[in-house]
C-alpha cells in the first residue's frame, strides 16, 4: 500500500530538510501522520453486518435448555436385585459347607427280646438229656407233638432271641397244667429258628406281634 510521495535524499538536500544532527526528521513525521489518517479511514469504512444486533438480542432471551430427569429405580426392581444377590451368596455358602455324599445303609434286623426256656419238671432243670429236651415247632398252629413239627431242641435255662409272638396258636398244656395259645418265634444260640410254646417260658417282657405272613 502506498504511503504518499517518496522523499529521497536529493529532495531533502534541495529543500534543506536535514536538522543540525544530520537526520531527516520531517520525512518521518509526514509518513506517520499519513499512516494514522489511512487507519482512521479504514476504521470508518467497517460496517456492522445486517441483523447482528437482532440475533444477539434473540439469543439473550432464548429459554434455558430443559433438564431431562433420569428415571428413578422402582422399589420392586431394587428388591429383585437384592434378592438375587442374597441367593448368590446363599448358594456360595451352601457350596462351601455342603454335606458329603450320603451312603444309604441297609436297615439291620429288627431288635429281639430275650426269653428264657422254662421246664415245669423239676428233675429236668439240670442236665441236657434227650428226655428233658423241649421242642421248637415248625408251625405254631399244628399239633405240637406231631412227628414232622420239630425244628430243634432246647433245654431249661437256655436264652433265646424272640423276634415276635402269635396269640392264636394251638393251645398247649404243660406238665403242671398251665395252658397257653401264645407262641414265640425264636432263634437259639446255635442258630436254630422255630416256635416256642408260651408254657415253656416265663417271659415278663413285651414282645411285638408277628406281622401277617411271617407265621
Amino acid at each position: 500500500m502506498g504511503v504518499g510521495p517518496r522523499y529521497d535524499s536529493g529532495a531533502g538536500s534541495a529543500g534543506g530538510g536535514r536538522d543540525g544532527g544530520g537526520r531527516g526528521g520531517g520525512a518521518g513525521d509526514d509518513a506517520e501522520a499519513l499512516l494514522r489518517a489511512r487507519l482512521r479511514l479504514a476504521d470508518g469504512q467497517i460496517e456492522t453486518p445486517p441483523g447482528l444486533w437482532d440475533r444477539i438480542r434473540v439469543s439473550g432471551t432464548a429459554p434455558a435448555p430443559a433438564v431431562v430427569a433420569l428415571p428413578r429405580r422402582r422399589p420392586y426392581a431394587v428388591a429383585l436385585v437384592v434378592a438375587a444377590a442374597v441367593a448368590v451368596v446363599a448358594l456360595g455358602v451352601w457350596w462351601l459347607v455342603r454335606p458329603g455324599p450320603v451312603t444309604l445303609r441297609p436297615a439291620g434286623p429288627p431288635p429281639t427280646v430275650k426269653v428264657t426256656v422254662y421246664n415245669s419238671e423239676q428233675a429236668c432243670r439240670t442236665g441236657r438229656s434227650l428226655e428233658c429236651a423241649l421242642r421248637l415247632a415248625r408251625d405254631p398252629r399244628a399239633e405240637y407233638a406231631a412227628r414232622g413239627n420239630s425244628a430243634g431242641r432246647v433245654w431249661h435255662g437256655d436264652d433265646l432271641a424272640a423276634h415276635c409272638v402269635v396269640t392264636d396258636g394251638r393251645m398247649v398244656r404243660d406238665e403242671a397244667g398251665v395252658t397257653s395259645t401264645r407262641w414265640y418265634l425264636v432263634t437259639s444260640g446255635q442258630g436254630v429258628r422255630g416256635w416256642l410254646p408260651g408254657v415253656r417260658t416265663r417271659n415278663t417282657r413285651e414282645v411285638p406281634e408277628c406281622p401277617a405272613g411271617q407265621e
